[in-house]
């Protein structure tokens, strides 16, 4: 076997992606990794200047040019590659200039791809979040329910004893607002009984959110659906299910209604499909159900974006801030996730549960 033949071997199956970059900026070689992560067709690149296979930020010919004119080496961290297809792709790179027997400088690019590492460790995030926030919460509902208890009986009591039937009314006050305090508690934890997990078609649950959400909204807002069929049933609670998804497509209809100026047509997309050998946290799953809610509505405010999921945590005046806490809790019951995505005009909320095997 010829060296050169060895070693294009020995590059095509690295999983890190390699390119030859020669001294005119032109690429000169590129691997099957780097092909499938640029998603570009190595044969057609060749000859093809580098700054056809991607945008990046900044000027990416000035930083190649001096490492061939000072032979100098660097490296990049997380940058933000726009490929051809317009998919943006988090990558570490590093350039290596390499001597060539006919004097010329090419430079060796290793990218090393982030996105995958990055979701696990923003996933991790919000898991160790919700799981800390739910451990407060329930030490916080400890500590306002036995006293509440307590000023709810003794209201309960001195009503009994007053002798002016008038001045029961400053007890039911007292009993009343201890009762709606011990339910804004119970809110705050969310569900309290197990997920009766049954199988159930994911698409039902959705369709009862979209038609309710349909009747409220009296045709003000354009409900569109995009179904993948082949998703199998799931096991899971269907009432649950059906409040997770209904609390974020209420969110997006309010968000979207409350507009000074809403979009010439309000638009909310219901998109699902199946992923397939997909990692959630730490945990990996051989095929998950992806249910995406898309609008078109101001997007999530950047102050509160990082705390969306956190109980009282809301981006309206008069909103709770409880639906996107109870909607994570029980994603989170059935071993998924909800991750979120925003900007003006596209604000993507992604429910992802993992499919169990139903006997």
């Amino acid at each position: 076997m010829a060296p050169e033949t060895l070693h294009t071997r020995i590059l095509d199956n690295l999983k890190t992606a390699i390119l030859l970059v020669e001294s005119d900026l032109k690429v000169g070689y590129i691997n099957s990794a780097a092909e499938a992560l640029l998603e570009v067709s190595g044969s057609r690149m060749l000859g093809e200047p580098i700054t056809s296979l991607f945008i990046e930020q900044g000027d990416t010919e000035a930083g190649l040019r001096e490492a061939v004119r000072a032979g100098s080496a660097y490296t990049k961290r997380e940058t933000v590659l726009t490929l051809i297809s317009g998919q943006q792709i988090t990558v570490d790179y590093a350039v290596s200039p390499v001597l060539q027997d006919n004097g010329r400088t090419s430079l060796v690019l290793e990218v090393q791809p982030l996105d995958r590492m990055l979701r696990i460790s923003r996933e991790e995030g919000i898991l160790s979040s919700q799981q800390n926030t739910r451990a407060l919460v329930r030490g916080l509902a400890h500590e306002i329910k036995n006293p509440l208890g307590g000023l709810r009986g003794a209201a309960q009591l001195l009503a009994r004893e007053l002798p002016d039937n008038a001045l029961k009314d400053y007890t039911n006050i007292i009993i009343e607002e201890a009762d709606r305090l011990r339910n804004l508690v119970d809110q705050m934890l969310g569900p309290h009984k197990v997920p009766d997990k049954k199988p159930l078609n994911l698409h039902e649950a959705i369709e009862r959110v979209r038609q309710l959400l349909e009747a409220e909204t009296s045709g003000r807002i354009r409900f569109v659906r995009d179904y993948d069929p082949s998703i199998p049933d799931l096991l899971g609670d269907k009432e649950q299910l059906i409040q997770a998804v209904l609390n974020i497509v209420r969110n997006a209809v309010e968000a979207i209604t409350g507009m000074a100026s809403p979009p010439e047509i309000p638009t909310i997309l219901l998109r699902t499909r199946t992923l397939r050998q997909f990692t959630i946290g730490t945990q990996r799953h051989r095929l998950v159900a992806r249910v995406d809610i898309i609008d078109n509505g101001p997007g999530v405010p950047t102050d509160i974006f990082e705390t969306i999921f956190l109980p009282m945590v809301s981006g309206r005046p008069d909103g709770t801030g409880l639906g996107l806490s109870i909607s994570q809790s029980i994603i989170n019951r059935h071993s998924g996730l909800i991750e979120c995505h925003s900007r003006p005009e596209n604000t993507t909320f992604s429910l992802y549960i993992p499919l169990e095997h139903i006997p």
